[in-house]
């Protein structure tokens, strides 16, 4: 049975794949077989079933078999809109195909599937140690030989959580694979779209979040790549990318929250210096 996930301790590190340079968590093999995950996610046999038991969106364990290939997906049927707030499978997929398009690669392939008659997303159930809430919770030691790659990660997830405004994004969201790399999952609520999350960061120097003293909850250091490519993204970009799974109005946001991403990193330039805001 093989399984996906597993692999050597990965530094942070930009390889070239196809021509173009990716900054990422999941290991090149992993992201070579990307498109094979995602066509076993939609076409897999349903072998068995049970929900997750926790999250309010009631998720699914779903255990998935093709030509001798076994693995487990997290299924989500919930869409569901209020005003400004959303609760959404559909931006699941939104998510990993932003991930997939900036080069972050910290999201689990995730595709449409039907389940129970019900239309849904369908994310690969990645193998790890347990949640950075768990790590915490358990006290269990980070060696040393990781420790700078999970203090960069930290500022890694707070700006890819202001791009896509996922303001509930938690350390029971932030999973920690055996080799101490950072993948991001649940962003069902995320791409919030009113004027608080496209005039505002949820992370930064006058961001939505602060800590209880009142200071602010900044990134301090990105990967130079990463950056680059977020300044890349347009409109016609981003729509081409999520198709039907995000709004016009969505995809204008997150242009929006790209703005003030690269005037805020502008900002850390030219107070702290390039050398030690880009890496």
């Amino acid at each position: 049975m093989r399984r996906f996930g597993r692999g050597i301790l990965l530094p942070v590190v930009l390889l070239s794949l196809g021509g173009e340079f990716l900054f990422c968590q999941f290991l090149p093999g992993e992201i070579a077989r990307r498109a094979q995950w995602e066509e076993f996610l939609k076409t897999a046999d349903i072998v068995a079933f049970a929900r997750i038991g926790e999250g309010v969106t009631n998720p699914w364990k779903l255990t998935l078999r093709q030509g001798g290939v076994e693995n487990k997906g997290a299924w989500k049927g919930l869409d569901e809109r209020h005003g400004y707030f959303a609760d959404s499978w559909k931006y699941e997929i939104a998510a990993y195909r932003i991930d997939r398009l900036i080069g972050l690669n910290m999201v689990p392939p995730t595709v449409e599937r039907e389940f129970k008659g019900k239309r849904g997303s369908l994310s690969l159930w990645i193998q790890n140690r347990g949640s950075l809430l768990d790590i915490e919770e358990k006290k269990i030691p980070i060696p040393a030989s990781a420790q700078a790659q999970m203090n960069d990660m930290k500022y890694v997830t707070r700006l890819w959580t202001c791009l896509v405004a996922n303001d509930d994004l938690t350390q029971q969201n932030i999973l920690i694979t055996e080799d101490w790399r950072t993948i991001l999952i649940d962003h069902s609520r995320a791409f919030r779209w009113s004027r608080e999350y496209t005039e505002r960061l949820i992370y930064g120097a006058h961001g939505i979040k602060t800590f209880e003293d009142g200071r602010p909850v900044l990134f301090r250091r990105v990967p130079r790549r990463l950056v680059d490519s977020i300044k890349d993204l347009d409109f016609a970009t981003v729509k081409e990318a999520v198709g039907p799974y995000l709004t016009d109005g969505e995809i204008e946001s997150v242009i929006a929250r790209k703005k003030l991403l690269l005037d805020e990193i502008d900002a850390m330039v030219r107070q702290e210096g390039e050398g030690k805001v880009l890496y």
